[in-house]
């Protein structure tokens, strides 16, 4: 039975991937169901104690941002359909894990090209710069990201002993303006994101009546 015509259209929570030069768009990871909970936790980059009074209300930069959710993927609805999901029928949810792995790992192709270059007495080598990582919550929340934990646990499996569910929990920190520069694409997104904040916070108004009191001694 189709949907009701006007019902509102769900928006998908993910992640999306850009060449970190050119901004290119790489990949995207749509989650296969929203999570119910995100949480979010914040590290105030004050001034530190012991600093002159007159140091004592500023701030050193944007908190510190982490962000963590607990995702579900599960075959079960598309292995109705092996005709109409064959890659499904074929790995299970191999793909879709594998999808989120490779954000960790660095390119096999790059991987290869550095042994190559030590092996022609190459003597500095670069560390492997890795995809500008997007974390798509909304329009309203598009964050870059680094992924500092990442664990699966694999729930159910096929007579291949390909899982076909499996949980996904997904740890977060938010890239600033001041670990990327206002200059690139992560940092211009992180602004729209701090203004962003302060247009929401410019809507929510209140008056000092409503702490019980009638004005600041």
């Amino acid at each position: 039975m189709s949907a009701f015509p006007g019902s509102p259209r769900l928006l998908k929570g993910g992640i999306v991937l850009l060449d970190p030069t050119t901004s290119q768009v790489q990949r995207v990871i749509a989650l296969q169901y929203n999570p119910d909970t995100l949480t979010r936790s914040f590290q105030v980059q004050a001034v530190s104690e012991g600093s002159d009074r007159s140091e004592a209300l500023r701030l050193k930069g944007p908190p510190a941002e982490t962000i963590k959710v607990e995702a579900e993927i599960d075959a079960t609805d598309q292995l109705e359909f092996p005709d109409q999901n064959r890659t499904t029928t074929q790995f299970g949810i191999v793909p879709q894990l594998s999808a989120l792995e490779t954000i960790v790992y660095p390119a096999s192709r790059t991987v290869q090209q550095n042994f190559d270059l030590s092996q022609t007495g190459t003597l500095e080598i670069m560390p492997i710069e890795a995809a500008l990582s997007l974390f798509v919550w909304s329009v309203n929340r598009i964050l870059p990201v680094r992924l500092t934990e990442l664990s699966i646990t694999e729930e159910a499996f096929d007579p291949s002993l390909n899982p076909i569910r499996a949980k996904v929990s997904l740890g977060m920190r938010v890239l600033s303006s001041d670990d990327l520069g206002l200059a690139t694409k992560g940092g211009s997104l992180f602004m729209t994101y701090h203004q962003q904040k302060e247009r929401m916070a410019a809507l929510s108004q209140d008056v000092i009546g409503a702490l019980g009191i009638g004005g600041i001694p």
